[in-house]
């Protein structure tokens, strides 16, 4: 309102003075222009009579002044209560005789103004002057009237302007307040708070971000929920084992030596599978840090897979799955770590290995023009495609019951998304239910030299 009083003050003022300039420049013409055809007429018939220029006047509402060569006023009419001017000046009477016009206010005895305009008679040197003075109260009403009026408009202009904010202010201020309540709302824990989305303009953009980010929320609350359960039952169940073949151990309860050995296994095994639990949640968390250390040099992710690959082949000849390879030769060098392109490596492979039951695993590695591309696909039980955007999350595990069946906890694929991120790569996954899963990871090859 500040900034619509600031603009439409001024431009009321210029407003104003425009019109008043036109009424009064107006005003000045037009008695040029009586002025010197009263001149036109004086020359073509000579001196005309007193009562001829008095008639002449009346009609065109103006009083008219004579003076002679001397600049001595030697007629003038009085309709109209002009202010007398008995004389000219001499500086006046040097202008008109160089033919120009004299315009001036003037003000009789009761403070009337009036404008007079002066022409000279015609001849080639000053043999007189003829007058035209005429009030110019009705300019000056006029001028008074339209700033009135302005006024009034500026004034309506303003409590329209103010109405108008007023109904603006409210309809913008209703869908903040609701998302302002919304936000309370959330920050005590109501994830299920939904803002009414009112427009497509920034207010509803606004809005469906707030429901976004209320949705995504409650999916984290729930996934760490599920993820604290998990982590609890994987703990759980290695601790039973350990505390439960330790105190057989502690107590001599082993029959044979074969007994021990195989109760001592288990206790390394569970041991292990803690650590390895501990290990992610520890791995992750420096990731989310941005504390991980990583070794960047040219290396050849060709030999990396093929390392891992002797890794794995055990445990996919004893599943009964076969390992098929297609690896293109000549691949080229890639910026990276060796032993975090093994992790990922490790971590899709035995993400396959664990989820495909009959099958194979086939695994690709070739290059285009500007990337190394590794294929990891299996025929396993498949991903449904509405769990397919959140399958690198964090705490995220697809089929729950499926998943503690089969182990993990829902952090090795958001650790292998991390590893490909941080060594300039990318990372996609296709999947249909039943039928397997693909995993394509994209890393630049920067102009390195080729591995064999």
């Amino acid at each position: 309102m500040g900034l619509f009083l600031v603009i439409l003050a001024p431009l009321g003022f210029v407003i104003s003075t425009i019109f008043s300039n036109f009424y009064f420049d107006n005003l000045e013409k037009e008695l040029e222009h009586l002025s010197a055809r009263y001149v036109e007429l004086m020359g073509r018939g000579g001196m005309m009579s007193s009562s001829m220029i008095g008639m002449m006047a009346e009609v065109n509402g103006v009083d008219v002044i004579v003076f002679d060569h001397t600049g001595k006023s030697i007629m003038e009419t009085n309709m109209y209560a002009p202010p007398s001017i008995d004389a000219l000046m001499p500086d006046e009477i040097r202008q008109l005789s160089l033919h120009m016009f004299l315009n001036s206010e003037e003000m009789n005895d009761t403070g009337e103004q009036y404008h007079l305009t002066i022409s000279p008679l015609a001849g080639e040197s000053f043999i007189g002057a003829l007058g035209v003075i005429a009030p110019v109260e009705s300019a000056i009403e006029a001028v008074n009237k339209l700033q009135s009026l302005l006024i009034l408009s500026g004034v309506g202009a303003l409590l329209i302007a103010i109405g108008m904010t007023y109904l603006i202010s409210r309809r913008l201020s209703r869908p903040l307040l609701q998302m302002e309540n919304a936000a309370r709302r959330m920050a005590k824990g109501d994830l299920d708070v939904k803002v009414e989305v009112m427009s497509d303009d920034e207010a509803g953009s606004l809005a469906r971000t707030i429901n976004e980010l209320g949705d995504e929320l409650k999916r984290y609350r729930d996934t760490r929920s599920e993820f604290f359960a998990n982590i609890s039952h994987e703990l759980r169940t290695p601790i039973t084992y350990l505390e439960g073949y330790s105190q057989v151990l502690a107590d001599g309860l082993v029959e044979s030596e074969e007994e021990k050995s195989k109760y001592l296994l288990i206790i390394h095994q569970e041991a292990s599978r803690m650590k390895g639990l501990v290990e992610d949640l520890f791995e992750l968390s420096k990731m989310e840090e941005g504390k991980i250390s990583f070794n960047k040099e040219w290396m050849d992710p060709s030999e990396a897979l093929q390392h891992v690959l002797s890794k794995v082949g055990p445990r996919v000849t004893a599943k009964g799955i076969i390992l098929e390879q297609d690896m293109m030769a000549g691949i080229p060098y890639v910026m990276g770590d060796g032993n975090r392109m093994e992790q990922i490596f490790f971590n899709l492979l035995d993400n396959a290995i664990r989820y495909t039951i009959t099958g194979s695993i086939r695994v690709n590695i070739s290059n285009d023009h500007s990337h190394v591309i590794i294929r990891i696909a299996d025929t396993g039980l498949g991903i449904p495609s509405e769990e397919l955007p959140f399958v690198f999350d964090r705490f995220y595990r697809v089929e729950k019951s499926r998943s503690r069946e089969l182990g993990g906890t829902g952090l090795g694929l958001a650790i292998v998304k991390k590893l490909v991120e941080l060594q300039d790569g990318q990372i996609e996954i296709e999947s249909e239910v039943n039928r397997g899963t693909t995993f394509i990871i994209r890393f630049p090859i920067f102009f390195a030299e080729s591995g064999g």
